[in-house]
């Protein structure tokens, strides 16, 4: 497993919720340096600080380690209700009206 996928992913949701290491570290009863070297992929998180973190971020442990899970439809479109839980409408029409164009493309791609 390749972590620096998970630590990126932890990363963004924390700058998404304007969040510093160290608040989030303090948050969740970890270091400051741990949670910067989980960031980078240059440690493993353990099971026990990966549950409070995802708690703590507002997303799933399964969000966080979506890069590694090959969704079906139902993890697809809980996946879908996680990004855009939080978001505002007009961010939520964004995403939506992205997700359309990219269709269209690929249907006239193929």
């Amino acid at each position: 497993m390749d972590y620096s996928f998970l630590g990126k992913r932890i990363r963004e949701e924390r700058l998404r919720l304007n969040l510093t290491q160290e608040r989030l570290a303090e948050d969740i009863n970890i270091s400051t340096a741990y949670l910067g070297q989980v960031e980078r992929g240059e440690r493993h998180i353990t099971l026990d600080k990966l549950i409070p973190l995802s708690e703590r971020l507002g997303v799933s442990v399964d969000f966080l380690l979506s890069d590694y899970i090959h969704p079906n439809d139902d993890t697809s479109y809980a996946l879908i209700r996680q990004l855009l839980d939080g978001r505002t409408e007009n961010e939520k029409t964004l995403a939506v009206n992205i997700l359309k164009l990219l269709f269209l493309y690929t249907d006239q791609n193929n």
